[in-house]
C-alpha cells in the first residue's frame, strides 16, 4: 500500500475520482469552528444536503457562541454534531446544562464526546468514558454517540508507548455501545497513510469491536500548515511522513490533495466491505470551502 503522496499541481482541480472513491466518499462529515463558520455566507452553498457537521470545541471558546453556531447549521439542514470535551467540562451540572442548550436553542442530538486537547482538567472529568457515565446523554435522548480513535496510538493515554490503555478504552466504549439506544461510531484524528489505519481498524475487529470507524483525513492545505497542525495534534507517524515531504522546501508553499490515500482507503473499502472504515471525515486545515469544493469535485467525478 503506497504511502499517502502530496499531488504538486497548479490548478484547484483534483484528478478524476475513480467509482470506488466516490461510493467511499457519499455521506462524508466535515468539522468547522464558530470562528471559521462565520466566514461562510451559506453551507447550503458548499456542502452536500444533510452533511454531518462537527463542530470543534477548542479551549476557551464560550459555549455561547458554540450554541449559536449549532442553531444555525441546524437551521440550514445540517445535523450537528458538537464536540464534548471532557478536560474542559468542570462538572455534571455544566454537561447537563451544555446538553440542554443544545437541544433548547439548536435541536442536537449528536455529540463526539474525547478526551480533550488540554493537559489538566478544569473539573470533574478526564476521559470521554466518564462523560458517557453520567447517563446524561442517554437521559436526553441523544441518537448518535461518536467517540476519538486513535489508529497510532496516543502518548498523552500510553506514555511508554503501548496501545495498552487506548486498547482497553475502545473495548469498555465497545461494552458501552452494547447496553445505549444511541448509535455509535468512532472517528480517528487524521492520518498520512491508509495501510496502518487499516492494520488498526483490522485489529480492533479481530478484538471483539463492532464500532464504525470514520476515518479522518486532513484537506487540501499547504504542506507547512499540515505539519504545523499535526505538531499540534500528536499525529507522530504521519508528521514524520510529512517531514520527508518538507526536505524538498520548494514544496512546502504548494497545495496538496489527499486523492491517494483516499483511493487507498476506497480500494480498500471495495475489496473488504465487512471493514470497520467505513466513512470519511474531513479536517478542513486548509479551509473548509476549499475542502468542500475539492470533496464536490471528487464525488462529481
Amino acid at each position: 500500500m503506497a504511502i499517502f503522496r502530496l499531488k504538486d499541481r497548479k490548478t484547484d482541480a483534483p484528478a478524476p475520482a475513480s467509482e470506488a472513491l466516490q461510493g467511499f466518499l457519499e455521506g462524508f462529515s466535515i468539522e468547522v469552528m464558530p470562528r471559521t463558520a462565520a466566514k461562510v455566507d451559506s453551507f447550503a452553498d458548499i456542502l452536500p444536503a444533510g452533511t454531518r457537521v462537527y463542530i470543534a470545541h477548542i479551549d476557551g471558546t464560550p459555549i455561547e457562541d458554540m450554541v449559536e453556531t449549532a442553531r444555525r447549521l441546524n437551521a440550514e439542514g445540517f445535523p450537528v454534531m458538537p464536540h464534548f470535551p471532557a478536560r474542559i467540562i468542570k462538572d455534571a451540572t455544566t454537561l447537563g446544562d451544555w446538553i440542554a442548550r443544545y437541544q433548547g436553542e439548536a435541536n442536537v442530538d449528536q455529540a463526539l464526546l474525547l478526551a480533550g486537547g488540554v493537559d489538566k482538567p478544569h473539573g470533574d472529568f478526564h476521559s470521554s468514558m466518564q462523560l458517557l457515565e453520567t447517563g446524561l446523554f442517554d437521559l436526553a435522548g441523544f441518537k448518535r454517540l461518536h467517540v476519538a480513535g486513535h489508529p497510532e496510538g496516543n502518548k498523552d493515554i500510553d506514555a511508554d508507548g503501548s496501545t495498552k490503555l487506548v486498547d482497553e478504552a475502545v473495548m469498555w466504549k465497545q461494552g458501552f455501545s452494547e447496553k445505549t439506544d444511541a448509535e455509535m461510531a468512532i472517528a480517528t484524528q487524521f492520518a498520512f497513510e491508509a495501510q496502518p489505519v487499516i492494520d488498526w481498524a483490522a485489529r480492533l475487529q479481530a478484538m471483539g469491536v463492532t464500532l464504525p470507524i470514520h476515518v479522518g483525513i486532513a484537506g487540501p492545505a499547504k504542506l507547512q500548515t499540515l505539519i504545523k497542525f499535526s505538531i499540534a495534534c500528536g499525529v507522530g507517524p504521519s508528521l514524520r511522513v510529512l517531514q520527508r515531504r518538507a526536505k524538498d522546501v520548494t514544496k512546502l508553499l504548494l497545495p496538496f490533495e489527499p486523492t491517494e490515500v483516499l483511493e487507498d482507503f476506497a480500494a480498500h473499502h471495495v475489496a473488504h466491505p465487512d471493514s470497520l472504515i467505513q466513512k470519511v471525515h474531513f479536517f478542513p486545515l486548509g479551509g473548509i470551502k476549499t475542502n468542500a469544493g475539492f470533496a464536490e469535485a471528487l464525488l462529481d467525478g
